[in-house]
């Protein structure tokens, strides 16, 4: 019990419990009067009868109290100072532990190799493109001029040779820059980081990332030398425009071994690595080139080259190489790139391939297809082109396939599949041929109704009774859709496949024009055996496939497809195609000194224009065309296509000995092919895949274009032979 305050004019209230025993704490122990339960307060003496002797001092309790709180608040503090360092040590470790955990384990880590390279060759040996990443042979520090290790070291990590692969100073310069520009203006990592990045990590910006690269960093540390890293560094960081490591970005902005760099291209090489794709020389030169200032001041600030040097190489002119592979050529590199699976299965080491591709005549295609497209696209409403040329034995001379690789790169060559138009006409009349009609059987030109589907010719006209070659020649629509009646569309369709023709064909009536769609590629392929004597062939573009130290991992075997046309047959279809260009609708194309056959293609609507033309030396073929397949204004196979084959030939066969195509000279004896002609047999060739039969279009469907045809001729007042088929066999073999 305690009492409580004595209420003004009343008496004290004991006080119990709880709050009697707060009023005793609020006392002192001095006020507190014993008496157990009604101790009283003692009453406290006024000022004035305490003497100064009595005055309170200062117990030694209370001394010894006040000592220990100075003590303890000292003592609490170094205790918790303690405490928060092993805690945060303890994070450190934890956070070391699980950044660790996910890296693969530090004994079995190993410099990995740099992915391969995909060298393209020509004809030649030239190099035509790389595919893959673009890294050039290892170069040892050694072997480099001192100054261009020395640019990366002042630009990147000044401090290299004296830190442990993490640089706690330039970590604070770079924290203490960024803040004072309020942006990531300089950065803190050392070049044995940004190897441990390069080597074993992504590119993203984590918290993770940076930690495990700071470990990895420490371990390259501890495994290799410091010069030993900075070779690493140099043979594969990243420069932009797919180069990896100095050689290669040498070779591909200076054209020159990295050996043999001058003072300023090792500061551009040094600068780029900052921002390979922004300040790519061959992208931005004026950014590339003021970096290279920033380089070569940091090299003088480093007293790694003298002022003076700094001076003279700031402003010096660098000549940038224009990269191998730029172009149409890269159309070549893609249709490789899809093969190279088959032919040698998974690459895991540098390899070169090499082509049949002659890089003159590839320019020379590639300048045909792109300046006659740039002169008449827009008169013709045609935007897209390609061109495919090919020995009589299907090696690939040249390949474009657009216009331009840089807006497009699908291949219009090799995947693009279109309507061939007439210029599919020649299998009809080779099976024609083989079935026991000559060139100059007699077939009527007239109006043709085929269930509902009413063929026409291009210029609505009708020549009546003509013979095949004349037919062929003027494109006559109505007789070709005849004879593939006559021998049957599924023998036209065993006949196309048998002479290369892969892609799928509808064996109906609109087959001899061409409705069914192929490649280019194929097509050109097919015209082969007119060209080689009747031999089938495989287009190829690869001969063979090496590492870089030399080791064949494929060479390409001969074909063994054999005969698949008989040499009288090939006579005959080499007049009749080269009448074509004598006087039918190929007119325009002409290699002087040179016998050359071929045959012209417009599709419906005038949506595919094609020209396959000939040489004992070389087969091309020409399409244009839209990739939407929308009409072209009246652009035609005779047109174009003829021009753009004329002026690729005529330059592709500069130089080359004059050859007559197979059968016309020096060839089997007149009088047997004379006989074979007039006693012909169909001849027996192995069985070819079938592809099944489509109806005949009924009335109101899909109807074939017509082709284009010769201005009127008057099939009477052309020349023929007096003598016969002897006289005819002379005059368009031997071109009398």
């Amino acid at each position: 019990m305690a009492w409580g305050r004595k209420k003004s004019g009343g008496r004290k209230e004991p006080l119990f419990g709880l709050p009697a025993a707060l009023a005793d704490l609020r006392l002192s122990p001095e006020d507190r009067v014993p008496g157990g339960g009604g101790d009283k307060p003692a009453k406290p003496k006024r000022k004035s009868d305490v003497s100064a002797d009595e005055k309170p001092r200062p117990s030694r309790s209370a001394s010894r109290r006040r000592g220990k709180s100075g003590r303890f608040g000292i003592g609490r503090l170094f205790y918790w100072a303690v405490v928060l360092g092993l805690w945060s040590g303890i994070a450190v470790i934890g956070v070391v532990v699980w950044v660790g955990a996910h890296l693969p384990p530090i004994q079995s880590l190993e410099i990995p190799k740099r992915p391969p390279t995909i060298q393209i060759v020509g004809l030649d040996g030239s190099v035509l493109a790389q595919r893959g990443e673009m890294a050039g042979a290892n170069v040892a520090l050694k072997d480099l001029p001192p100054y261009l290790p020395k640019a990366f070291i002042a630009i990147e990590d000044r401090r290299f040779y004296s830190h442990y692969g993490v640089d706690p100073i330039g970590i604070g310069r770079a924290l203490v820059a960024n803040i004072l520009h309020r942006s990531v203006s300089q950065g803190g990592s050392t070049l044995t980081q940004q190897l441990a990045k390069n080597l074993f990590l992504t590119q993203e910006r984590t918290v993770q990332r940076k930690l495990q690269e700071v470990e990895l960093a420490l371990w390259l540390e501890r495994k290799h030398s410091k010069n030993e890293i900075l070779e690493l560094y140099l043979n594969r960081v990243y420069f932009g425009s797919g180069a990896y490591g100095v050689e290669a970005a040498a070779q591909r902005y200076f054209g020159k071994s990295a050996k043999n760099v001058t003072v300023a291209e090792a500061a551009m090489l040094a600068g780029l690595v900052k921002s390979p794709s922004r300040l790519a020389p061959n992208r931005n030169p004026e950014g590339a080139e003021q970096r290279a200032q920033i380089v070569l001041a940091a090299m003088a600030d480093a007293k790694f080259i003298t002022e003076a040097q700094a001076k003279t190489s700031i402003g010096q002119p660098w000549v940038s190489v224009k990269p191998a592979g730029a172009g149409t050529v890269n159309y070549v590199a893609d249709w490789i790139g899809e093969v190279l699976d088959d032919l040698v299965g998974q690459i895991d080491q540098d390899i070169v391939v090499q082509t049949t591709i002659d890089p003159k005549l590839q320019g020379v295609a590639e300048a045909a297809i792109i300046d006659e497209l740039a002169a008449k696209s827009v008169k013709f409403n045609v935007s897209q082109g390609a061109l495919v040329a090919m020995t009589p034995d299907g090696a690939v001379r040249a390949l474009v396939g657009g216009r331009n690789y840089a807006d497009s790169q699908y291949n219009r060559a090799v995947t693009a599949k279109r309507q061939p138009g007439s210029a599919f006409k020649p299998f009809v009349y080779l099976t024609a041929m083989e079935s026991g009609l000559t060139p100059e059987t007699i077939r009527t030109d007239a109006p043709l109704d085929v269930k509902g589907w009413k063929p026409e010719n291009y210029t609505h006209e009708y020549f009546g009774s003509v013979t095949l070659t004349q037919a062929l020649a003027m494109s006559l629509n109505t007789v070709a859709v005849r004879l593939g009646l006559e021998v049957g569309p599924k023998n036209v369709v065993r006949t196309a496949h048998r002479l290369g023709i892969s892609s799928k064909l509808d064996a109906n009536a609109s087959i001899a024009l061409g409705t069914s769609e192929v490649s280019v590629i194929e097509l050109v392929g097919a015209y082969a055996p007119f060209a080689n004597g009747g031999l089938g062939v495989s287009p190829h573009v690869v001969t063979r496939i090496r590492t870089s130290g030399g080791k064949i991992l494929y060479d390409r075997p001969s074909d063994q497809l054999g005969r698949v046309i008989e040499p009288r047959f090939v006579a005959m279809m080499n007049a009749m195609m080269r009448e074509t260009l004598i006087s039918g609708t190929a007119r325009k194309a002409e290699i002087p000194g040179w016998t050359a056959a071929g045959k012209t293609g417009t599709s419906q609507d005038f949506r595919d224009a094609w020209f396959i033309g000939y040489t004992a030396s070389l087969v091309t073929g020409v399409w244009l065309g839209n990739d939407d397949n929308s009409p072209t204004k009246k652009a035609t196979g005779g047109g174009l296509p003829v021009e753009v084959w004329t002026r690729f030939m005529k330059t592709a066969h500069q130089g080359v000995p004059v050859a007559n195509l197979p059968n016309s000279q020096g060839g089997w004896a007149l009088s047997n092919l004379v006989q074979a002609s007039s006693q012909v047999t169909a001849p027996s060739y192995p069985a070819q895949p079938q592809m099944p039969p489509s109806p005949v279009p009924p009335a109101g469907a899909y109807r074939p274009s017509p082709t284009r045809a010769s201005a009127s001729p008057n099939p009477n007042a052309r020349p023929e032979a007096a003598a016969g088929l002897d006289g005819w066999l002379v005059d368009r073999l031997f071109g009398r």
